[in-house]
């Protein structure tokens, strides 16, 4: 059984009703749907989404993560065309862009996410915009594709540490994910980055996980507790108390970062905060 922590409410808005008629009538996909994700109503009913672009199979197999694995569909050109003009409808002022990973393509899709950016700035040149990436296999090539689009806050989840990797993540390498983010923040760009506990670590491993995130220049953190999706998903080890995500919390104020630490917490979850 859950904590009562994650009891939520959920109520009707004319801003929850006017993101998905939005969405759905334009045909474009949310991270929000695809993964799952707890907060979605709320997040809806104050007019906020993740947008997932890129389609909706992923060429990875997290074994968190409900997003559909397989043979990708081929790229839609018009895809940024119809996000910008969902930004436009919604009236958004912080965008947040997602992806699945696509290792399928040369580029990983570091220009179809440009290209998305570069369609929201033609319609909304003062929005603040946030990519939430892939590790684009660590080439800094493809990084710089999409820090020049140009973004706000350039994003990628480290999502556990790194002794679970093999099995929470076997396609995925925490320390490329960390040069990834190191990368980004060396040039100048405002990063961030989440992690997901109760997933079988220790308070130790958080901590240092928190530490190495500090010392690669990254200024957001966010971490929340993880939920299993489906069955066919890990299991959660534990239901992190409320008193050690704020000492996650403290840690990581006393290093110079900015955390977002709760149990419902999520990379996305109230981003707009952040600018």
């Amino acid at each position: 059984m859950k904590p009562y922590w994650f009891n939520q409410k959920i109520q009707a808005t004319p801003f929850g009703n006017l993101v998905r008629k939005t969405v759905e009538s334009l045909s474009i996909r949310t991270i929000c749907t695809e993964a799952k994700c707890p907060n979605r109503n709320f997040c809806f009913s104050r007019r906020s989404l993740t947008f997932l672009i890129l389609g909706e199979t992923c060429t990875r197999n997290c074994f968190f993560c409900s997003v559909k694995k397989g043979k990708p569909e081929e790229v839609d050109p018009s895809e940024p065309k119809r996000i910008a003009e969902a930004c436009k409808t919604i009236g958004l002022k912080h965008i947040v862009i997602t992806s699945v990973t696509r290792d399928d393509l040369p580029d990983g899709g570091a220009n179809h996410f440009a290209n998305v950016v570069r369609a929201i700035r033609d319609v909304l040149p003062d929005a603040s915009i946030e990519v939430l990436v892939p590790d684009f296999m660590g080439r800094n090539e493809l990084i710089d594709i999409v820090l020049f689009s140009p973004i706000n806050i350039f994003g990628h989840n480290i999502e556990t540490v790194p002794r679970l990797y093999k099995k929470i993540r076997p396609k995925a390498d925490y320390a490329r994910s960390m040069s990834v983010l190191s990368y980004a923040a060396q040039k100048g760009f405002r990063t961030k980055t989440a992690i997901m506990v109760g997933c079988g670590e220790t308070k130790e491993e958080v901590f240092s996980v928190i530490r190495e995130v500090s010392e690669a220049g990254i200024k957001y953190i966010v971490i929340g507790q993880y939920l299993q999706p489906t069955t066919a998903h890990i299991p959660v080890q534990r239901f992190v108390d409320l008193k050690e995500f704020e000492e996650y919390g403290e840690y990581a104020r006393s290093l110079g970062l900015y955390p977002f630490s709760s149990p419902l917490a999520r990379s996305s979850f109230m981003s707009d905060s952040y600018t």
